[in-house]
């Protein structure tokens, strides 16, 4: 980038920040959506509320067909060469 062009977009620079961390936020959420682990874990978490009687099986089967959705669209996005997570449109 020339001199010119970097005092020209100095204004953006403010805007390219937001844009960028925003951008960084939004790959952090699908990581830990996606993660396996993590799902195992709201699973677990469903049927220990289950057990304890806080949540009724058809809500928990409702919450466990959530995940099991959450699980295969990873890997659908995964067998299209993508990293792994679908993208937002």
């Amino acid at each position: 980038m020339g001199l010119l062009t970097g005092l020209l977009t100095l204004p953006l620079a403010p805007v390219r920040g937001v844009s960028w961390l925003a951008q960084q936020l939004l790959e952090q959420a699908e990581q830990q959506m996606y993660d396996p682990a993590s799902v195992r874990r709201q699973v677990a978490e469903i049927e220990a509320a289950v057990t304890a009687g806080e949540l009724s099986e058809e809500d928990a089967t409702e919450l466990e067909n959530e995940l099991l959705s959450r699980m295969m669209t990873r890997r659908a996005a995964g067998a299209e060469g993508d990293r792994g997570f679908p993208r937002s449109p």
